[in-house]
């Protein structure tokens, strides 16, 4: 059964959050990556095969190692997908301080 994964429930555990920072700058195998973090190896590889599930990571095989790095085309799909909700809350963050400058006391 191949289920079809949902990139902000995969983004949601902070474990996976922390996967993904760490591949962000380099390219590392699933024992590198399930060194950093006290969970036991299979719990590691779960999280891997969810986030490439998602495309979120990409697979890399060098000789017998597989290496994981970060998908950019991924991650700028979400970016571009948030990107409108954070201009929203900026415009209304900035229309608040507006008003509240407008009933600050005068020094």
């Amino acid at each position: 059964m191949n289920l079809r994964r949902d990139v902000f429930q995969a983004i949601a555990d902070p474990t996976r959050r922390a996967i993904l920072l760490l591949v962000a700058t380099q390219s590392m195998t699933a024992g590198a990556i399930a060194a950093n973090f006290d969970s036991a190896r299979p719990t590691v590889s779960r999280h891997l095969q969810i986030l490439t599930e998602c495309e979120l990571l990409a697979q890399e095989p060098h000789g017998r190692e597989i290496y994981y790095q970060l998908n950019l085309l991924k991650v700028k799909e979400i970016a571009d997908f948030i990107e409108p909700f954070r201009q929203l809350w900026d415009d209304r963050f900035n229309k608040l301080e507006a008003l509240m400058k407008q009933y600050e006391p005068k020094k």
